[in-house]
């Protein structure tokens, strides 16, 4: 497990009930991968213990990040700490990536 640096938040809304929790530095995340996608665990231990997971499948993965980049371009919402961050993380992603493509 890692620990959350920042900020997450999970509201999930059905028709009789929502679920919302938070995730901050007392929590911890974990990320796996496996043939299908992307697993995003969030753990936040304690008297008020929560998890929280979800499983991306590549292509919904991909669209996200497309998405996202999308966003980025059209009005950019993000500070220069922030944005630095991501830009090191795409790096490495894209980094990861075309290596598993030259093996």
């Amino acid at each position: 497990m890692k620990p959350i640096v920042d900020k997450a938040e999970v509201a999930i809304d059905f028709p009789d009930k929502v679920y919302y929790g938070t995730f901050s530095r007392s929590s911890g995340f974990d990320v796996a991968c496996d043939a299908e996608g992307a697993r995003v665990k969030l753990t936040h231990a304690g008297t008020d213990r929560r998890t929280a997971e979800i499983h991306l499948h590549y292509y919904l993965l991909a669209d996200i990040l497309a998405a996202l980049a999308d966003s980025i371009a059209e009005k950019p919402p993000i500070d220069d700490a922030h944005r630095s961050e991501l830009l090191d993380a795409v790096r490495r992603l894209d980094g990861a990536l075309s290596k598993r493509l030259k093996k």
